[in-house]
């Protein structure tokens, strides 16, 4: 099976045997000793020298831990969004009862700097932005050292919260140098380990609006995370086997670096864009802002997305992603972690057949 949907991701075979690995004591010196080179790998790819803590979840758990740790019930939330996990976003931070106002671009495109910074001088003030790095849907990369900077400017106050969930790890993202105080990603995507942690990086601007925050939290209380994590624990037992994935192929991304990386994801990015191209499709995103961990492909009119899903699966054995918008017929192509250029062209060839 090519399995080319936008997370879970494939697995190395080093990550799939590590995944089988009996069970260890989480109070354990071998998980301690695990834990703390899990979370020095992760702050080399999270580019900060801050707090990055583990927890076993989704990355929507991620997501929900950023806002409970940062905000309480009634504060004005800037909910920037281009697409579906933007919306998600903001809609953890509406359940929690913050006053978000929403500010969406058109699917397809980035948020524009300029838009956000006007938001931020007439609207505000906003307690914290919400910011998409990649966002899977439409794949889009947002231009975000702009955005973080113009946030700053028009807002110095205002925390900055970032899903980099399918970016971080294959797309660059300078936590400390651009200011993001809260980043959150997740295993199952440019990772190459299987579904199950989040991790997230907190800043000391986080921590400060943390002392304060007073939106409901017990499971995903990062103050407590953090007093574990000093002692190579975590406060509830951990998925493991996630893990012991994650810890594996970390050590294979820092043996190939963070810059080897970036430019592998670009230079497959665009193999599949230019593949894409040669069969006459269109792309969705803005020209300038395509992602290199998923390309969203709209077919030939006439041509129904979910027959060509279908048939990929069945007769090919590869999977691709279905589109976010009824209006579109899309289909998402994922690109990010153990993939290589042989991959995309099983998916082109067949495709190729198909139209």
């Amino acid at each position: 099976m090519n399995l080319r949907i936008p997370g879970p991701t494939p697995l190395p075979p080093e990550v799939m045997a590590a995944v089988g690995q009996q069970m260890i004591n989480h109070r354990g010196p071998e998980f301690e000793a695990m834990l703390r080179e899990v979370t020095e790998h992760l702050k080399t790819f999270f580019e900060t020298q801050h707090d990055v803590l583990i927890l076993t979840s989704s990355g929507t758990g991620g997501m929900e831990a950023a806002i409970v740790n940062t905000l309480s019930p009634g504060d004005r939330v800037l909910a920037v969004s281009i697409g579906a996990f933007g919306d998600r976003f903001a809609e953890i931070a509406s359940a929690y009862g913050a006053e978000v106002t929403p500010l969406r671009f058109k699917l397809g495109h980035p948020a524009d700097a300029e838009a956000v910074s006007k938001a931020l001088r007439e609207k505000g003030p906003f307690a914290a932005v919400l910011l998409t790095q990649n966002e899977t849907s439409s794949g889009v990369t947002n231009p975000m050292e702009r955005l973080c900077a113009a946030i700053h400017k028009a807002s110095p106050e205002t925390l900055i919260l970032v899903d980099g969930i399918s970016g971080l790890g294959a797309i660059r993202l300078r936590s400390d140098a651009w200011g993001c105080d809260v980043v959150v990603s997740a295993s199952q995507k440019a990772w190459m380990a299987p579904p199950g942690l989040a991790m997230i990086s907190f800043g000391p601007r986080a921590w400060a609006a943390y002392e304060k925050a007073r939106m409901p939290r017990y499971y995903f209380d990062l103050g407590l995370a953090r007093k574990y994590a000093q002692r190579g624990q975590t406060p509830t037992t951990p998925a493991l086997p996630a893990l012991y994935g994650l810890h594996v192929s970390l050590r294979q991304m820092a043996a190939e670096g963070l810059e080897a990386i970036v430019a592998r994801h670009q230079r497959i990015g665009e193999y599949c864009r230019k593949k894409a191209r040669a069969l006459g499709l269109n792309l969705f995103a803005q020209e300038g802002y395509y992602s290199n961990t998923v390309t969203a492909i709209t077919l030939p009119k006439g041509v129904d997305a979910n027959r060509v899903m279908e048939t990929l699966r069945t007769r090919y054995g590869i999977i691709v992603g279905a589109g976010k918008d009824p209006e579109v017929d899309m289909l998402r192509i994922g690109h990010m972690g153990y993939v290589s250029e042989a991959d995309i062209d099983a998916v082109f060839d067949a495709l190729g057949e198909i139209l």
